[in-house]
């Protein structure tokens, strides 16, 4: 009646591995030895199957399509905001030409009014004399 080492049974030395190997880990992330990203696969493969055994690749699928919507609708409206201060620039430049030019022409007037005072002050002066 005694147990030959050929009389192992193999399910228990699987769940033993299993077993040690989960102890291996949660003993690893306590001495901060193993980086999360070993112990992420563990949880999103308990996570996604949900305990049913099934994939959840459908919310995967889903959440990457709304992410793809909201980074389209955000380029979308990086553009309009773009496209918006291009068009001030361009008005706020149009109307400092404007300016610029109007003073240029009221410079010119003012040195002409300038011309003209002198001329009259010239004709008052002689005329003056005259008297």
């Amino acid at each position: 009646m005694e147990k030959t080492s050929l009389e192992i049974n193999p399910p228990n030395t699987d769940e033993e591995r299993k077993l040690y190997v989960v102890d291996s880990l949660n003993n690893l992330n306590k001495l901060n030895v193993c980086p999360d990203d070993f112990q992420r696969p563990l949880d999103e493969e308990v996570e996604s199957t949900g305990g049913t055994g099934e994939n959840m690749t459908g919310n995967k699928t889903r959440n990457q399509c709304y992410f793809f919507i909201a980074f389209i609708l955000t380029l979308i409206v990086s553009l309009a905001v773009v496209s918006f201060v291009i068009f001030l620039i361009i008005q706020t430049r149009n109307k400092m030409d404007q300016i610029s030019s109007r003073l240029i022409s009221e410079r010119k007037n003012i040195e002409e009014l300038k011309k003209m005072n002198n001329i009259i002050l010239k004709y008052l002066n002689q005329s003056g004399m005259k008297e």
